[in-house]
Parts: structure tokens; C-alpha cells; sequence
């Protein structure tokens, strides 16, 4: 009797435990939590997506009838490089970074066209193709001289491309340009040229100012040989023999100066100085 009871009780609490397990199994399954920066698009068996999109926070959903899936509406950066072809048939390699977002007003339309990764498959095809066709514009040096002017016909051209797939771009930015080896070397050897050329033109400038200096320098000895001349035939030869007594006192002058000079009398008279009377 007392095992009969025992095995009922067991029955009912085994039965008890089952229904409540099965019980939280249903309200679990009928709860879903949206976390911060997210929304979620219902999907429901009955009626399709619905144009209704949830917040954050946790909600309730039919179990089996009702799907929830989630996006992500914060903005999340995205990179990818293209080889272009520039105006000049050079090939250029570029690398856009873009920040873009779903449209929180358009989601139950990007997942029933595209789904949840959107973004994967639609940047990288459009920004392919808005490098190209801006690229496509421009000779190869405007790239780097005319960059900003670049970079805003990409972003423009990006932006109004996203907005047909229902894509927000935060910013849009050229990290990373480079050329080809070929192009790279023919950059290398016109600025080599070019080094060449001013060096060149600087020594022709040297020239030219030495020989307009030699014309100068000639020019004021003919003038001065000139006054020379018209002031010998009006004076005479006295200004020549001023000159030369010039000369004359400035030698003089400098070899007084100097302890090296000894100085002699002339002819015979030191020698007569000695036998003169008185002499020892």
C-alpha cells in the first residue's frame, strides 16, 4: 500500500516537472530579446514580412508562426580595393573605406531583397564600379594633384549609388592609391630629368653672370685706359710722372718700415769715412 502511494507521487511530480519544463520550453520559445543597436524584422507564416520593424528591449512572438531577424543598425566600417585604369591607360590601385547602415525605415524591404548581408554584397559591387568610372576621368598625376576633387566625386557618386539598395553612408575616404611599376619608374626618371634640367639651367645662369661680369670688368678698364690716354695728351706726361713718384714714395715708405734693409752710402764714401783722421 505504502509503495503504491510512493509510486504515485512520483508519477505526479514526475508529471508536474514535465509540464512545467514543457511550460518554460513554450514561454521561452515565445520570448526574443532585440539588444541595443539592433532591429528586428517578423517574418510570419501567414501574412509574410511584416511591415512593422521591433526596437530594442524583449518581446513576444507566436511560436512556429512568427520568426524574428535581427539587424544591425549601427554604423560599421567596410573596405575594399579596386585596379583601375586612369584616362592615361595607367593602372592605378585604390582602397576606399566606407561607414555605412541600413535604412531603419526600409528594413522589412533590404531582407525580403537582399537579406541580413546586405551590405556584403552591394558595397563591394557598387564601389568597383564608382572607382572605375571616377578613375576613368582622370590622368594618372591629377589622381594624386587633384585628389580632393576625386575623393568628392566618389563619395557623391557612392552615396547615390547606396541610397538605390536603401544604404546610409556615413563617410567615404580613399585610404590607400598606388601605381604601377612601370608608371612608378617613369615618375622616378622624370623627376631625375627634371633635377637634370635645373641643374643644367643653373649653369648656364653662372655662365652668362660670368661673362657680362668679364664685359663689366673690360668695359671700366677700357674706360679707365681711356681717361688715362685724354688726360696724357691734354696734360702732358706730368700725371705719368706723378704716378711714378707715387710709386717711388709708397716703396720708400714700406722698406722703412721694414728691419730687413740696410742701407749703403753710395760710391766710395764709406770707405773714406774710415781712413778719415780720428778714425780707429
Amino acid at each position: 500500500m505504502g509503495s503504491q502511494q510512493a509510486a504515485n507521487i512520483l508519477n505526479s511530480v514526475a508529471k508536474t516537472a514535465l509540464g512545467l519544463g514543457a511550460l518554460g520550453a513554450l514561454a521561452n520559445s515565445a520570448l526574443y530579446t532585440v539588444d541595443g543597436g539592433e532591429k528586428a524584422v517578423i517574418f510570419d507564416r501567414f501574412r509574410g514580412v511584416l511591415e512593422e520593424t521591433v526596437g530594442e528591449g524583449t518581446h513576444v512572438r507566436i511560436p512556429w508562426l512568427q520568426s524574428p531577424y535581427i539587424f544591425d543598425i549601427r554604423t560599421r566600417p567596410h573596405n575594399f580595393s579596386s585596379m583601375s585604369g586612369t584616362k592615361d591607360l595607367q593602372m592605378v590601385n585604390l582602397t576606399l573605406r566606407v561607414l555605412s547602415r541600413p535604412d531603419q525605415n526600409r528594413l522589412p524591404h533590404i531582407f525580403q531583397t537582399l537579406g541580413l548581408e546586405y551590405d556584403e554584397k552591394v558595397l563591394p559591387s557598387i564601389g568597383n564600379e564608382v572607382l572605375k568610372a571616377v578613375v576613368a576621368q582622370f590622368n594618372a598625376d591629377q589622381l594624386l594633384t587633384d585628389r580632393p576633387r576625386v575623393s568628392a566625386l566618389v563619395r557623391d557618386s557612392l552615396i547615390k549609388r547606396a541610397k538605390d539598395f536603401n544604404i546610409i553612408l556615413d563617410d567615404v575616404a580613399i585610404t590607400h592609391l598606388s601605381y604601377g611599376a612601370e608608371f612608378s619608374r617613369a615618375v622616378e626618371q622624370k623627376q631625375v630629368a627634371q633635377q637634370e634640367a635645373e641643374r643644367s639651367k643653373y649653369v648656364v645662369m653662372k655662365a652668362d653672370q660670368e661673362r657680362r661680369a668679364a664685359i663689366i670688368r673690360a668695359e671700366g678698364e677700357s674706360e679707365s685706359a681711356k681717361l688715362i690716354s685724354d688726360a696724357t695728351a691734354s696734360a702732358g706726361m706730368g700725371l705719368i710722372e706723378l704716378r711714378k713718384i707715387e710709386a717711388m714714395k709708397e716703396n720708400a715708405a714700406t722698406m722703412g718700415r721694414s728691419s730687413n734693409v740696410t742701407y749703403l752710402p753710395n760710391g766710395n764714401q764709406m770707405l773714406l769715412a774710415m781712413n778719415a783722421p780720428g778714425a780707429r
